[in-house]
């Protein structure tokens, strides 16, 4: 009975198109009159004490400093930086916006910021040169996608709270699947830009203006060098590195590059609140449906139910793969992770599976949702960006879904691929 009316009324309020984290308040607020097992006052309770926590103050600190970092024209340099290095080759700015995109990840922690960062900015330059635009905004969105998976991630530190995984461990589990997934693109874009005969930049290389572009944009290069190693050497936390991260970008965008006025870091704050705000809601309700999950022994129950199917690893991995992608056609990364990792935790640890590992194959599964209809949000923002209809955009997207798809097979079943620089440094 509780079971029936936690997901039931949680799937209709969806379908009426409740906003999420409200849906998720209200379905355990009805569980909770239902099972007559807690006090009305849990829901508050829960939302102020799930929200205190040191470890997720690292959420809206990246949350700012990416919108302090695409406002203070560190996306500019860099992009100038990648330009520079790979725009002559065959498909060039093709190339360039997935490395750009890659590296703007492992300043932001979020997709769709990195969609809305880099896309403003290539995009024009790509139609201008030849490319298709269904084609063009596909790849924006799926290597915006990058964006929660090379560190630091936003969905990772959820993870990480949600089941006490070590975030400093899963953010450097991330760092070779994020490279290997941009790898991918980058070899479908230089096949597929010689098919359709887009050509690179016909600029000769001058190694003087790859110096003068590269110093020029030495303070924007140097962002990730302090976080992710200020991390890995011990320096602070994932959470004081966000911090780091957020007074670096105002710095840089204010005193260093002089991009970001008074008015913009207002702005640029605003947003960061609003989008911060929407995300904490989503927690307090998701961490109440989690702790109500677990006080009625659901996660086992449907831990139990995967087990009686099948106790073979790949099969039960199988599962959880196609589930996690449909649950992304549907659901925004952030409920995702707190509402399905404490179901999908225990199986996977039960069968033997690395946390860190599992962590890893949840967060690629997630960021694959962002580029799957209908709330593939990624899709959203780069329609936006390109000023067109969403179906403009999903015309492009089947040749990258299966890019991703199988470099999730790889992270999945080949466990080293995430977990082996752990095992390296002694993790």
């Amino acid at each position: 009975m509780v079971a029936t009316t936690l997901f039931a009324s949680l799937i209709i309020l969806l379908i009426l198109n409740v906003p999420v984290g409200i849906a998720i308040g209200v379905a355990s607020m009805l569980t909770i009159v239902v099972s007559g097992t807690l006090s009305e006052l849990y829901l508050a309770q829960t939302l102020v004490s799930a929200t205190d926590s040191f470890p997720l103050m690292a959420i809206p600190l990246f949350i700012l400093a990416g919108d302090l970092m695409g406002a203070g024209g560190v996306s500019k340099r860099i992009l100038a930086v990648a330009q520079v290095f790979f725009g002559r080759v065959t498909g060039g700015l093709g190339i360039v916006t997935v490395v750009v995109c890659m590296f703007f990840a492992a300043v932001s922690g979020s997709g769709p910021a990195t969609v809305a960062a880099v896309g403003t900015m290539v995009l024009p330059t790509m139609l201008q040169a030849g490319y298709s635009k269904s084609f063009s905004l596909a790849l924006i969105a799926t290597a915006g996608s990058i964006g929660v998976i090379i560190p630091p991630s936003i969905p990772m530190v959820l993870f990480g709270v949600s089941t006490g995984t070590s975030i400093t461990n899963l953010f450097l589990a991330g760092i070779v699947p994020g490279l290997m997934i941009g790898f991918v693109l980058i070899l479908f874009v230089y096949f597929y830009s010689r098919k359709m005969g887009w050509s690179g930049d016909p600029t000769p290389f001058c190694w003087r203006r790859a110096s003068t572009v590269t110093w020029e944009a030495k303070w924007a290069l140097m962002n990730p060098v302090i976080i992710l190693g200020g991390i890995y050497a011990g320096i602070f936390t994932p959470t004081e590195a966000a911090a780091v991260a957020a007074i670096y970008a105002f710095v840089c965008g204010v005193f260093i590059h002089r991009e970001l006025a008074l008015k913009d870091i207002f702005k640029t704050i605003a947003s960061a609140c609003a989008t911060t705000g929407t995300v904490m809601v989503i927690l307090g309700c998701a961490s109440t449906f989690a702790r109500i999950l677990t006080i009625e022994q659901i996660p086992g129950m449907i831990a139990s139910g995967m087990l009686d199917l099948s106790s073979n690893p790949i099969v039960i991995l199988l599962i959880i793969n196609v589930l996690l992608i449909l649950v992304g056609c549907v659901m925004d990364t952030t409920p995702a992770i707190l509402v399905l990792s404490p179901i999908l935790f225990p199986v996977a640890t039960s069968l033997g599976i690395d946390p860190v590992h599992f962590g890893i194959i949840m967060v690629v599964n997630l960021a694959i949702g962002f580029i799957t209809p209908p709330l593939g949000i990624n899709l959203f923002v780069a329609a936006r960006v390109g000023n067109t209809t969403l179906g403009h955009v999903v015309q492009g997207m089947l040749p990258f879904l299966v890019a991703m798809i199988s470099s999730l097979l790889i992270i999945t079943y080949v466990p080293s691929v995430s977990i082996g620089l752990l095992s390296l440094t002694g993790r």
